[in-house]
Parts: structure tokens; sequence; C-alpha cells
């Protein structure tokens, strides 16, 4: 027996060393392209949160990270790149400037703008990967400043295709897919990221789901964790026609997949707040229906394991 004792002890402690090893997301930031709060705001919640940084939110992005292989991936370039990087350091306990590679979903101003701190003005970092899309690679390879940071190799773009996995080790995959947007000067991307053991997709910005031929119910049914859109709570929440920015709201969502089980449901966790939305603003009631319903709201520094 006791050789066998010796044998399940070795069996079940590498589990757990595969289990604490395993891939994960890590959330760097949740609030919409132009943060929270944003400039120029004047609303009560705003005048709170530029008096209290506590209530501040960094503009959504996440890193990947594998724990064996101590490589990290960052998910769109914000324009809180250098504090974000700073949390990863802090994270993965890597103090070194390593990033493997930086994935964009498109070309608004939070999702690509923080590049510029590559550059020699900055970081002066060399030959950092950059994911992107074709309309997305001439957008950075065409216009300046972001032409200097290929023509100085500061980045290497690397070209993206729709539904086309990029292998980034033995077990990790990452496949973008496009989604409608506004699409002014790239496409838009959402992005799956794939470990042998789950899945997790990321869709930061989309117009109405209705617009988009795949169903969000059997992306859910698909995969295991969702960081999906929730700018907006409910109609009427800026003071514009809502029309002009039709992210899908959060109240659309929750009725859309309200026929899940309570498990898939579970999976689907909101991101990419305005300034505007109770949810960002930690409105209790409001995280209650969310919760009530079997939804979630994303935070800032939520770890996701793969």
């Amino acid at each position: 027996m006791k050789p066998l004792a010796v044998i399940l002890s070795l069996i079940l402690a590498m589990s757990i060393t595969a289990l604490a090893a395993s891939p994960y997301v890590l959330v760097l930031g949740i609030g919409q392209d132009a943060g929270v709060p944003q400039m120029g705001c004047e609303t009560p919640f705003c005048k709170r949160a530029w008096a209290d940084a506590r209530l501040r939110e960094m503009v959504s992005s996440i890193a990947l990270v594998d724990p064996d292989s101590g490589e990290r991936w960052i998910f769109d370039a914000t324009p809180d790149l250098p504090e974000q990087f700073e949390m990863l350091k802090a994270a993965t306990r890597d103090r070194s400037n390593r990033i493997d590679g930086i994935f964009l979903t498109h070309a608004h101003i939070g999702h690509y703008t923080g590049l510029m701190y590559l550059g020699r003005e900055s970081m002066n970092a060399s030959g950092v990967k950059v994911f992107a899309m074709p309309r997305m690679r001439q957008m950075l390879e065409q216009n300046a400043p972001w032409s200097q940071l290929v023509s100085l190799k500061n980045i290497a773009i690397q070209s993206l295709a729709d539904k086309k996995e990029v292998r980034l080790n033995s077990r990790i995959t990452v496949e973008p897919f496009l989604v409608p947007h506004r699409d002014e000067f790239s496409e838009t991307v959402g992005y799956r990221i794939k470990t042998p053991s789950r899945s997790l997709i990321f869709i930061p910005d989309i117009d109405k789901w209705t617009k988009w031929q795949t169903p969000l119910a059997d992306v859910v049914k698909a995969n295991d964790i969702l960081l999906v859109d929730g700018t907006f709570y409910a109609d009427g929440e800026i003071a514009r026609p809502m029309s002009e920015v039709p992210h899908p709201f959060v109240t659309e969502t929750m009725k859309l997949l309200k026929g899940l089980s309570a498990p898939e449901r579970a999976k689907v966790y909101f991101i990419h707040f305005n300034h505007s939305n109770p949810l960002v603003q930690r409105d209790k009631k409001k995280l209650a229906e969310v919760r009530s319903k079997g939804f979630r709201a994303a935070t800032t520094g939520l770890k996701l394991d793969l």
C-alpha cells in the first residue's frame, strides 16, 4: 500500500501543479475607449470619480498569460497601456519588458493608440509583434505616427485573417473573427482564445447582435467564458441619439440570452463600460439586477483560468 500511496500523492501533486500552471486571462481594464470618467464630463458621478481615484477605471483590455513559458500577450493597446503593463508585470511577477504580442480589435482610440508608448519617445521597444487584420495593418503602415513604429522596428506587424487560427505555442491558439461595427478606419474583430481544456471569447465592441450573422446564444454554448460589449446599460443613457453608437445594451443582451440555462448565462461577463453605465458607477441595484439574471460584470484585475 505504501508504494501506491506514494504514486497517488505524486499524481495529485502533478495535477495540482498542472492546474496552477494553466494559462489565464487577466482583465486589465473595463472602461470604454475614453476611460472612466471621461474628459470634460461634469456629471455627479464624474465629479466624484475625479475627486476619488478609486472610482476611476482604465480602458478595456485583457492579457493572456502562460505561466509555464512566461509568455504574455495583450489584447488591445489602450491609452492606459503604461499602467496596464505595470499591472501585468506585477501580476506575473516578471519585471522584464517582455511582450510576446499585442492583438488589436480595431482602429478606435481605445484599442490601438497605446502603441505610441512602444516608440522611441517612450519604451523604445524592439520588434514587438502586433497582430492586425488587413485594413488595420494598412492604417498603421501608411499613417504617421504609427508608420514610424514600423520603420524604426519598434513593432513588427503580423497579418491576421478572419477565422484563421494563430498558434501561439503548443497549448494556446487565438482566432480572430469579424464582427459588425463602425469600421471607419479598419475592420473590427473579436477573438477566441483556446487551450486544450477551455475557450474564451473577447468582443469588447460590436453593433447590435442582430447585425451579426452568428447567433450569440450559439457562441455562448460553444465556449466557456465570454467578455462581451456592455458599453451602455439601457437606452436613453446619453444625451445624443443612441443609434449613432449602436452597441447592444446590457438589457438587450440579457433578454436575448434569458432562455439559456443558469450555467450558460454565468459564462457571460460584460466589459467596455461607458462612463454613463450604472454598472461601472457601481450602482448596487443594477449590479444586483445583472447578477439576479445570472450574468456578471467584469472587474479590473479579474483572473479567468483557461
